[in-house]
C-alpha cells in the first residue's frame, strides 16, 4: 500500500483541513496545536473591540460556559462535573488535596512532569512512586490510594493501557487522575471512568494556551479542597465578587480559576471544530498517518496506535534534518518526535519520510 492511499482526499476528516490557515509540513501539534480559522478570527475580533473601547465581558462568560459545554461533550460527562482553568499543574493540585496524609501517588516513569510534581510538593507526607508505563496496572496494590498518569506520553507518544489501569486501579480502591492533553483531539477519551482528568486545550483541540478543564467524579469531588477559590467559584460569579462571605458553586464549578478570556473566546471556536467531528474518523485519520510514517522508518507496529512517532535522536541530526526540510517538528528527551492530526494528510508523510532519506 502506498502513503497515498492511507488518507485520501475523500476521507471524512479531508474537508476540515480547509478550516485551517496552515498545516503542510507542521508535525507539532504534541507541542502547540494549529488554530482553526475561526479562532484566529475571534482573537482579532476581540482585540478589535477592546482597541476601540467596547470590551464584552458578558460575550466572554458565554465563552467560558460554552467552552466548558463542548469540552464535557468532547469527553462524555456532564457540563457540572466540568471545571474551568488556565494550568494542568494547578489542577492536579485541587486533586492532590483529596489524597490521604501519607497516601501513595503511583505515577509512570518519565511522565510529563505537571503530572507527578503537584503530589511531590503537596506535602502531607505524600509519597510518589514511580514504575515503567508498561507495569504501572501491575503495580497498584492495596497501599495505593491514587494512580496519576497521562493516557498518552509526551516524551514517547505510547498509550497507556487504560483499560488495565483502571480494573487495578478499582480492585484495589485506588482513585484515578488523568491527564489527557495528549490525547483529547485525536483519541477517544471518557472521562466519566476516571475520578478526575485534565486537559489543556492548546494542544490536540487548537486552542491558545490558558484554557485547561478538569472533570471531577461526584463522588470524588467532595474530597477535593477548592483551593483557588476566587470570585468565579462562586455559585454566582457575577454576585460573589466582593466580601468573604461567598456561596460556592454546588457543582464542579466550585473550582473554577478566574478564566482568561480570550482564550476561552478563541477556545470557544475550536471546541465547537471538533466537538463537529466523528472521534472514530479523526482517530483513523492521525492514526492512520502515524502508521504509514512509522512503517517508512521501519519502526514497527504499535500495541496501541497513536497519533505521535518518536524515535532514538540523541544527536538531534534526524530532527535538523526535518527542520531543514522545512518541516515543523520536535525534539523530547533524546528522541525526535513528529504528530499527525487532522490538517495533515499523506503527502505530510512523504515530505517527512523523504527528508530522512526513507
Amino acid at each position: 500500500m502506498s502513503v497515498i492511499d492511507i488518507a485520501p482526499a475523500t476521507s471524512p476528516i479531508a474537508a476540515v483541513r480547509d478550516a485551517f490557515v496552515g498545516g503542510r509540513g507542521y508535525l507539532s501539534a504534541c507541542t502547540l496545536g494549529l488554530p482553526p480559522r475561526a479562532a484566529r478570527d475571534a482573537l482579532r475580533a476581540d482585540v478589535d473591540a477592546v482597541s476601540a473601547g467596547r470590551p464584552d465581558p458578558v460575550r466572554y462568560s458565554a465563552a467560558v460556559e460554552r467552552s466548558r459545554e463542548l469540552f464535557a461533550s468532547l469527553v462524555n460527562v456532564d457540563r457540572t462535573r466540568v471545571a474551568v482553568g488556565s494550568q494542568v499543574s494547578v489542577l492536579g493540585a485541587l486533586v492532590a488535596t483529596a489524597v490521604p496524609d501519607g497516601g501513595e501517588v503511583l505515577v509512570p516513569e518519565g511522565d510529563f512532569s505537571s503530572v507527578a510534581l503537584p503530589f511531590v510538593h503537596a506535602g502531607r507526607g505524600l509519597r510518589v512512586r514511580a514504575v515503567p508505563l508498561a507495569r504501572l496496572a501491575d503495580a497498584i496494590g492495596p497501599g495505593t490510594a491514587l494512580v496519576a498518569f497521562s493516557n498518552v506520553q509526551s516524551a514517547t507518544g505510547a498509550v497507556a493501557d487504560t483499560d488495565a489501569i483502571l480494573a487495578a486501579a478499582a480492585a484495589h480502591g485506588a482513585r484515578t487522575y488523568c491527564d489527557a492533553t495528549q490525547a483529547v483531539g485525536w483519541l477517544p477519551v471518557d472521562a466519566s471512568r476516571f475520578d478526575a482528568l485534565a486537559c489543556h486545550s492548546y494542544k490536540w483541540l487548537c486552542a491558545p494556551r490558558g484554557a485547561a478543564f478538569l472533570t471531577l467524579a461526584e463522588s470524588f469531588a467532595d474530597a477535593v479542597r477548592p483551593l483557588h477559590a476566587g470570585w468565579y467559584a462562586g455559585a454566582d460569579p457575577w454576585s460573589s465578587c466582593y466580601g468573604h462571605e461567598v456561596e460556592l458553586a454546588s457543582d464542579a464549578s466550585r473550582f473554577d480559576v478566574s478564566p482568561a478570556w480570550q482564550s476561552f473566546l478563541a477556545a470557544e471556536a475550536s471546541l465547537e471544530l471538533f466537538a463537529s467531528l466523528d472521534p472514530a474518523a479523526l482517530h483513523a485519520h492521525a492514526t492512520g498517518l502515524a502508521a504509514a510514517f512509522r512503517a517508512r522508518l521501519g519502526l514497527g507496529e504499535e500495541t496501541r496506535a497513536s497519533a505521535i512517532v518518536t524515535w532514538a535522536d540523541p544527536d538531534g541530526a534526524d530532527l535538523a534534518r526535518l527542520s531543514a526540510a522545512g518541516l515543523t517538528a520536535s525534539g523530547r528527551a533524546g528522541r525526535a518526535r513528529v504528530a499527525f492530526h487532522v490538517f495533515n494528510d499523506a503527502e505530510d508523510v512523504e515530505l517527512a519520510a523523504r527528508a530522512l532519506g526513507r
